[in-house]
């Protein structure tokens, strides 16, 4: 496994297109045969597995024009065994490629999703090992139309293992995880 050099693209936001974003996308190679097209750091999981988000490029043409028309999208989430090559894409629960932000400590993805309704943004913690979230707190309305418009990044914290949860305009939440289970941190102004 090895990435190839990276390239700067411009992804279109907002519902309108009108505005971009930069962002860089570089291959992922198996045995020098391109396998994904990849942006942002990768994270070390263990010694032989990482997780890396994908990117990939969608035909944007009308039936009615001749000649394709690229554009860069951002995707999900892939699981990659460095030894034996397998990539699997991740479903990470309420993910949207558009607005979520993943924040990885360990085997563990903190983000905010937004539900299947696009109405509604939840903080969730979720271990790849397992199907359903340890930890998902409704927070609020979606409000913007641009990424990061509801929740920054979540932070991790060590020892105790801990994500502090955001929103913009709310009260930061807390969150601590213990092995396959997530708790409201007590002194946490967003616990009910």
């Amino acid at each position: 496994m090895s990435f190839g050099k990276p390239t700067t693209v411009k992804l279109l936001l907002g519902p309108s297109e009108e505005k971009t974003l930069t962002i860089s996308v570089r291959p992922l190679f198996l045995d020098t045969k391109l396998k994904e097209y990849t942006t942002g750091p990768a994270h070390d999981i263990t010694d032989r597995v990482f997780v890396v988000r994908r990117a990939y490029r969608v035909n944007d043409s009308l039936p009615t024009e001749s000649s394709a028309r690229w554009l860069w999208q951002r995707g999900g989430w892939l699981l990659v065994d460095r030894t034996t090559g397998r990539i699997t894409q991740l479903k990470l629960p309420d993910f949207d490629p558009y607005y979520s932000d993943v924040s990885w400590y360990r085997d563990y993805a903190a983000y905010c999703g937004v539900a299947d309704d696009g109405n509604r943004v939840s903080a969730l913690v979720v271990q790849i090992t397992t199907k359903k979230p340890l930890y998902k707190k409704t927070l609020e309305k979606l409000g913007g139309e641009f990424p990061n418009a509801v929740c920054e990044a979540p932070l991790w914290q060590r020892s105790p293992a801990r994500v502090v949860f955001s929103p913009l305009g709310g009260d930061q939440l807390s969150v601590d995880i213990n092995g396959r289970f997530a708790d409201v941190t007590p002194d946490s102004p967003g616990e009910e």
